[in-house]
């Protein structure tokens, strides 16, 4: 099953716990600023995203959505 995540980068705060969460180091940090003054996390558009949505879970903010294909 093909997977993948948006992140509403406007929400992010740069807590950085979905980093963590993700088992296949497909989020990583920015150095670009939000709106807000944060450095938002972007997915690393990886292949290899199973969908299993603990970067979802953890996320403080809920900026992050889970699709799968």
């Amino acid at each position: 099953m093909k997977a993948y995540i948006t992140i509403n980068k406007e929400l992010c705060k740069e807590c950085h716990l979905r980093i963590y969460a993700c088992k296949r180091t497909l989020i990583v940090p920015t150095e670009e600023l939000n709106s807000r003054g944060y450095h938002p996390v972007v997915f690393n558009n990886g292949e290899t995203c199973t969908g299993c949505a603990l970067c979802a879970t953890i996320c403080p903010e809920v900026a992050i959505e889970v699709y799968r294909e």
